[in-house]
């Protein structure tokens, strides 16, 4: 896949050269994106015609005249093929104006100089360096919507890549995501995410070759600064995302720093191992059980097939702690270790993974080691400055020490990072452990807005209500997010707390007795028959699901020092032994 595949002329037994069918195929032979195509026909006269009997946007363009539309953009010709087609006296002519213009440039050039030495300080009107951007997801040109992880794959790692340069806020996959498949302008875009410049492009695969086009452009004025098509092997992708990356820096006048020059970088990776990690992402942002266990899948496969390749170990990391989340219900103490193995051996064969530092530290404080965790943390930090979910993580931390204005700092930061990626789920979850609940209701509605169905949001809110003795609608809520999570164990054990508060006992009993039933059958977190029967308040009880609760390292202990549903157990000697025993005292 050569340069010359898509943006050399053609030629055709038509005079009109080949018929491209679609927007795709003109942005392929044109070596562009096809927001660019578009922006082209709007404001360069791109030769782009319609069919306006057929539905909406059906268009369709000749090669022979995209050929000539860009011979009339580019520079004219030289002179000696000026010599060749025109007569002596246009020649000379030419000639004329040719040494009349390099004199003027001469003479501007020496102006300028004599107008520095005269001031050495800046102009006015200077472009400063751009410090924000945003990645926008990479257009899958294959014509073939089966390749989108690749689109995506790629796109996830150029804002990895990005994010690791100093002095950059690099906006996630998470907010950047949100604009798949969107028509809005970049202007509105990057006042969306409070970004000075926005990245798009492409991405085609050719057999075992990629080609990357990306274009940088400045956020609030739709200008393109740069455009770059790099085109390199399959095999060769970790240096094309390298050099992607590396050409955006030069543009926005950012000096590159040592991470952004990775030892990963250099080497070359199969194409049916990459290809395997890439697919292995993509299942693991469906957020869904059964993308997780097809991505558990594609990690190990591309493992078995490469045990040197770092990303993978983190990706099979990530995975695990995803699925040691409460609504997807795995125990603790099965998926904690498999995360510490496969995050501590990405990190043996690539120490500057971030995502394979955060994951660590996650699982150092669910043992309770918070020196090791905290050390994790800012090691994520220092090597991807801008990344708001190493932020948002790290505020917990906080939490977990009790330092809460610390950790609403942290949060707020993360905020600051990436404004779409909904980090108020932490604040208003710091804001709930500060027993600030009318703050932490309102930041919660807050991200409701924007995601109403998040489980996240919807389950903490109930956390909320029930603080602020607004037990009716916490019930509505709660019931709500059970609904969405298929009834999870741990709503279910909140719920019960919210029937119990709003005098509904013999509800929270029957929630209580499906809990107990259900664990006949399978796993249920003891942090659920912890919450249920501190809501009742049963304080006996709820000391003998503390205690198991510890034994298997529940996420719940780490909330000891803080959480407001433990203050009746406060005063009881029992409960400061268990501060002990998890190193918060």
């Amino acid at each position: 896949m050569s340069v010359g595949v898509t943006s050399g002329p053609r030629t055709s037994a038509d005079p009109q050269g080949r018929r491209l069918e679609s927007w795709k195929e003109i942005a392929a032979y044109l070596g562009r994106d096809v927001t660019t195509v578009r922006r082209w026909e709007k404001r360069e006269g791109l030769p782009v015609h319609r069919l306006h009997h057929t539905r909406l946007g059906s268009v369709y363009a000749y090669t022979a005249e995209l050929d000539a539309w860009r011979r009339e953009r580019a520079p004219g010709p030289a002179i000696g093929e000026m010599a060749a087609t025109q007569t002596p006296q246009t020649v000379r002519r030419v000639r004329t104006v040719i040494a009349l213009a390099a004199l003027g440039l001469v003479l501007a050039g020496g102006l300028a100089w004599l107008w520095r030495q005269r001031s050495t300080a800046p102009s006015a009107s200077a472009i400063s360096p751009i410090r924000s951007i945003a990645v926008l997801p990479l257009d899958n040109l294959s014509g073939n919507p089966e390749q989108d992880y690749l689109a995506d794959g790629m796109t996830e790692a150029l804002i990895g890549r990005l994010s690791t340069i100093q002095g950059l806020r690099v906006i996630s996959r998470t907010s950047s995501m949100q604009f798949k498949g969107a028509r809005s302008s970049v202007p509105e875009i990057a006042r969306k995410l409070n970004v000075q410049a926005v990245v798009e492009g492409s991405v085609i695969r050719s057999g075992d070759r990629i080609r990357i086009t990306a274009q940088l452009i400045k956020g609030d004025t739709d200008v393109h600064l740069w455009s770059g098509t790099f085109d390199r092997e399959l095999r060769d992708v970790l240096a094309l995302q390298s050099d992607v990356a590396q050409g955006i820096a030069r543009q926005i006048e950012i000096a590159l720093g040592p991470q952004s020059s990775r030892p990963v970088a250099a080497r070359a990776v199969a194409p049916a191992v990459y290809e395997s990690y890439l697919k292995g992402r993509f299942e693991l942002h469906k957020d869904t059980r059964t993308g997780l266990k097809e991505a558990l899948r594609q990690f190990q496969a591309a493992i078995d097939a490469d045990p040197t390749f770092a990303p993978a170990y983190a990706g099979l990391a990530a995975t695990y702690s995803t699925l040691g989340n409460v609504f997807f219900g795995e125990p603790p103490y099965a998926v904690s270790p498999k995360v510490f193995a496969a995050a501590r051996k990405a990190l043996e064969l690539d120490p500057q993974l971030v995502e394979a530092h955060a994951l660590l530290a996650q699982t150092s404080a669910r043992n309770w080691q918070w020196p090791e965790a905290d050390a994790e943390y800012q090691r994520a930090i220092e090597l991807s400055p801008s990344d708001a979910g190493v932020h948002a993580d790290y505020a917990y931390w906080f939490l977990w020490q009790g330092r809460t204005q610390e950790a609403l700092s942290w949060a707020r930061r993360a905020q600051e990072l990436d404004p779409l990626a909904l980090h108020g789920i932490e604040v208003g979850w710091i804001l709930f452990h500060a027993r600030r609940y009318d703050e932490a209701i309102r930041e919660l509605r807050t991200v409701l807005t924007i995601a109403p169905e998040s489980p996240f949001a919807l389950w903490f809110l109930g956390f909320a209500l029930i603080g602020a003795e607004q037990s009716d609608e916490a019930i509505q809520i709660l019931e709500k997010v059970a609904s969405i999570s298929h009834r999870s164990s741990g709503v279910l054990g909140v719920l019960v707390r919210a029937y119990a508060g709003a005098g509904r006992r013999a509800e929270a009993l029957q929630v209580l007795d499906e809990l107990h039933r259900r664990r006949k059958a399978g796993y249920v977190p003891p942090a659920a028959f912890l919450n249920a029967y501190l809501g009742l308040g049963d304080t006996e009880q709820a000391f003998i699901w503390l205690e198991r609760a510890a034994d298997e390292r529940s996420n719940i202990v780490q909330f000891l020092k803080v959480h407001p549903f433990f203050d009746p157990l406060r005063g009881d000697p029992r409960f400061a032994a268990f501060l002990r025993r998890a190193n918060l005292q």
